[in-house]
């Protein structure tokens, strides 16, 4: 019996983590949704131009997951894309602040966790053209 080969086998994928952010993952996801698809140097682009604080640390990420593609899998740089870019809570501090009347109320901190994964773009052949 011969095992069938699948594409994600033969697809080699490159990933960088970066855990500990200090943001909420629902201000993450926007920006992370918005640079899914694009090549690396377009959505580090998008990033560097972006009024948003937590973009560094993304910028960061992704220049890590290029790092990991040149240097373990010997990629060309101007082939990668995002193929994935996703978050996840991880740890709360919780902090409480004075209020009136000797009650307190509660600040919660949120950290998250950023994955992204880039993928090289294969050449598609064209069988034809339309003239």
């Amino acid at each position: 019996m011969s095992k069938k080969v699948t594409k994600k086998a033969q697809e080699k994928v490159v990933r960088s983590v970066n855990n500990n952010i200090r943001s909420s993952v629902r201000k993450l996801n926007p920006i992370l949704k918005s640079i899914v698809g694009k090549k690396v140097d377009l959505a580090i682009r998008d990033l560097q131009f972006s009024e948003k604080r937590i973009t560094k640390d993304i910028r960061k990420t992704i220049n890590s997951a290029v790092a990991n593609a040149e240097n373990n899998f010997q990629y060309d740089i101007d082939k990668l894309i995002v193929k994935e870019a996703y978050c996840g809570k991880k740890i709360i501090m919780k902090r409480f602040r004075p209020r009136a009347k000797g009650r307190a109320a509660p600040i919660l901190k949120p950290y998250s966790s950023v994955t992204i994964i880039l993928s090289e773009t294969k050449k598609m052949e064209s069988h034809g053209s339309k003239s």
